[in-house]
């Protein structure tokens, strides 16, 4: 008999949620909100409820709701990549660019261990990638003005310098002057350089698929020796005909073979230039 009201609970926790799921549907977040809340009430250590009522909150941009439901479904289930997925995103709203790369790419790594062709992957690749360019943008711009700062520093005392030394009767104010203007350029040539690593490059066009002309998420190599994103090949198989695009070769799907000197490539690419790329 005691074990009864535990089963009746769970029971009306589930149904509270697909009424949950019904509700979010037809767009109807706050009903949404209400079931998935009562479903905790009943039942709080299911992580599903929590992730369900955060996908709420982010629908209605409540980022911080998001973040604690997402943070209590990491508690119960560390491997959940919603959860850690939306508080990837929830952090990067606070700016905490850091800690949300983090979580997104933990995220991915569940992702693909999970399903690796599944539709989350990619967005979650999508969205790490933009946020990869945020945290490399506020870094840079934070460098970039440390860096002037310190450039204009060294150009007063640079100038306090050459004043001393004008009212040098050995050196004339000529030879002053030139002096000032070789040490100013270069200065200018060492902060040049300083700053090189925050210039965002164009992608070298190896790191490209031959078909998407976009960065390789996925390599792989047909027998033609041409590397293509695996996605996009096997959609061509499939839809336009088993053969290489590039030389019309027969190609069957069991012959592309993971090209991971390219993927490492593109990790290193990516990595160097603080994934300054943006993915639209």
């Amino acid at each position: 008999m005691a074990r009864a009201p535990v089963f009746t609970a769970a029971k009306q926790a589930e149904q509270l949620r697909e009424d949950g799921n019904f509700f979010f549907a037809k767009n109807r977040f706050s009903a949404a909100i209400d079931a998935y809340t009562e479903a905790i009430t009943l039942c709080p250590n299911v992580p599903i409820y929590w992730t369900n009522r955060a996908l709420c909150h982010r629908k209605r941009n409540d980022w911080t709701r998001v973040e604690e439901d997402c943070r209590k479904a990491i508690e119960l289930d560390n491997h959940s990549v919603k959860a850690h997925y939306m508080l990837g995103l929830a952090l990067l709203q606070k700016q905490d660019y850091k800690e949300g790369v983090k979580e997104l790419e933990k995220a991915l790594d569940l992702g693909r261990g999970m399903n690796p062709k599944g539709y989350m992957v990619e967005e979650i690749w999508q969205e790490l990638a933009k946020a990869k360019y945020l945290e490399w943008e506020h870094e840079s711009s934070q460098r970039s003005w440390d860096l002037q700062t310190l450039k204009m520093a060294c150009e007063e005392a640079l100038r306090e310098k050459h004043a001393i030394d004008d009212s040098n009767a050995e050196e004339t104010i000529d030879e002053s002057a030139v002096a000032h203007a070789k040490q100013l350029e270069a200065l200018e040539r060492v902060f040049e350089k300083a700053a090189e690593d925050d210039t965002p490059s164009e992608v070298p066009d190896h790191l490209c698929c031959k078909i998407t002309l976009d960065l390789f998420r996925d390599p792989v190599i047909a027998p033609s020796g041409f590397t293509y994103e695996r996605a996009v090949i096997l959609d061509h198989l499939q839809k336009v005909g088993k053969f290489d695009p590039i030389t019309h070769e027969p190609l069957r799907p069991s012959q592309l073979v993971p090209n991971f000197a390219i993927k490492e490539a593109v990790r290193a690419y990516l990595e160097k230039h603080g994934w300054a790329y943006r993915l639209d």
